[in-house]
């Protein structure tokens, strides 16, 4: 993964400080048993690691590229495994170990085609047949800030949607179509819906979730 997809500067400064509020409904995830191994892929501070124990889930494991992130959410959650990742997307599992991986706002940090895409086929390597991605993250907004500077971005970038934040970060916003697209190949999409979410830097943004099954 490029410096451009990976940003480890960024979460080991800036970052680090930085706090994630996109909700998950574990109603989709009621097909798993309680057994079930799951990975939280940019798990960031452990949030949604910690809420999938307390939920009953028993095999559940962390995986961030920023030591600062995964020192937090090991601090926060010293009953919980976590892990970091030196060689971003690649996993440490053999292929079809993993029962569901959750992936939440983790794209928006992943701005290139080819960023995303290695991604999502490092998490089907390890899926499981029918193993669920539950995917959440972060839509084109509509309002006049973010189109100013989707559009000032553009081409430097290649991509309409992704945009420097003022503390250094670069990110990207999608529309529901790309993120549907991303999966077309692997998976089958069961459940969509949209939602409100915070940002990390506190602006309210429509956001899209996703689960889907590999096939």
């Amino acid at each position: 993964m490029s410096e451009l997809d990976n940003q480890r500067h960024f979460w080991e400064t800036a970052g680090a400080a930085k706090t994630f509020t996109h909700p998950i409904d574990f109603a989709w995830l009621s097909r798993l048993p309680s057994t079930a191994r799951i990975i939280d892929y940019g798990c960031g501070y452990g949030r949604i690691t910690g809420l999938a124990q307390q939920h009953g889930f028993a095999d559940v494991e962390g995986v961030d590229t920023s030591v600062r992130l995964i020192d937090k959410a090991r601090q926060r959650h010293p009953t919980l495994s976590f892990r970091v990742l030196t060689d971003p997307p690649a996993l440490p599992y053999p292929d079809a170990s993993v029962d569901a991986v959750l992936l939440f706002a983790v794209l928006t940090c992943v701005p290139t085609d080819v960023g995303q895409q290695q991604l999502i086929s490092e998490l089907t390597r390890v899926l499981r047949p029918s193993g669920l991605l539950y995917v959440s993250d972060l839509l084109l907004q509509t309002d006049q800030r973010n189109q100013a500077r989707y559009q000032q971005h553009a081409e430097t970038y290649g991509n309409y949607g992704v945009f420097e934040t003022d503390d250094g970060a670069i990110c990207r916003h999608h529309s529901v179509d790309r993120l549907r697209n991303l999966l077309l190949d692997g998976f089958t999409i069961h459940t969509t819906r949209q939602i409100t979410v915070e940002t990390m830097n506190a602006n309210s943004a429509a956001a899209l979730q996703i689960l889907a099954a590999k096939r």
